[in-house]
């Protein structure tokens, strides 16, 4: 169970209700502190909508931070959203085994060892750097960092807050086990 309890929409002023839709464990517990609920939120869907960074080289990144971390709650969440911005099982598989997984391209390898050197350490290897900006321009290199900056903090949050898997994601974890 979470430190904190979760909060349910009764709990909530009627002004903040719309901070549990969905009603996500994170999301119940974030909302504890209505504004910063809210900024989490924008930026959240300002990097999953809104950069011009592919889609699935994002969602590579975010799964891989999920399971270097071994945060089971972001790694669940995010193999649903995977699928659904285009990864296929064998993506997901080559995500979880890493950037030697022979599956990968030039740039999802190098994205996975931003994603590995970003969490592991304080940030993306000037080699990588250099070896992405052959595949990225520099908007997209500011808003990989800003993804990965934003999804370390967010496994941090949760495994600080201990927010547990909700049912409806405990298959992915059984799915796709975190090695």
């Amino acid at each position: 169970m979470a430190r904190l309890p979760y909060l349910d929409v009764d709990d909530l002023a009627p002004e903040d209700r719309r901070l549990l839709d969905p009603p996500m464990n994170l999301f119940r517990v974030l909302a504890y502190c209505p504004p910063g609920a809210r900024a989490f939120g924008r930026q959240g869907i300002w990097i999953r909508f809104k950069t011009r960074l592919d889609p699935r080289l994002r969602q590579m990144a975010i799964l891989r931070v999920g399971a270097v971390t071994r945060t089971e709650y972001e790694y669940s969440h995010h193999i649903k959203l995977s699928r659904e911005f285009g990864l296929s099982d064998d993506d997901i598989r080559a995500v979880v085994a890493g950037p030697e997984a022979e599956s990968l391209t030039e740039v999802e390898r190098l994205v996975l060892t931003a994603a590995d050197e970003m969490t592991n350490g304080v940030g993306i290897g000037a080699e990588t750097f250099k070896a992405l900006q052959g595949h990225l321009d520099e908007g997209m290199m500011v808003e990989l960092t800003m993804a990965l900056s934003y999804y370390n903090g967010v496994v941090r949050m949760l495994n600080s807050l201990d927010i547990d898997v909700e049912p409806d994601y405990q298959r992915y974890l059984e799915e796709f086990p975190l090695p």
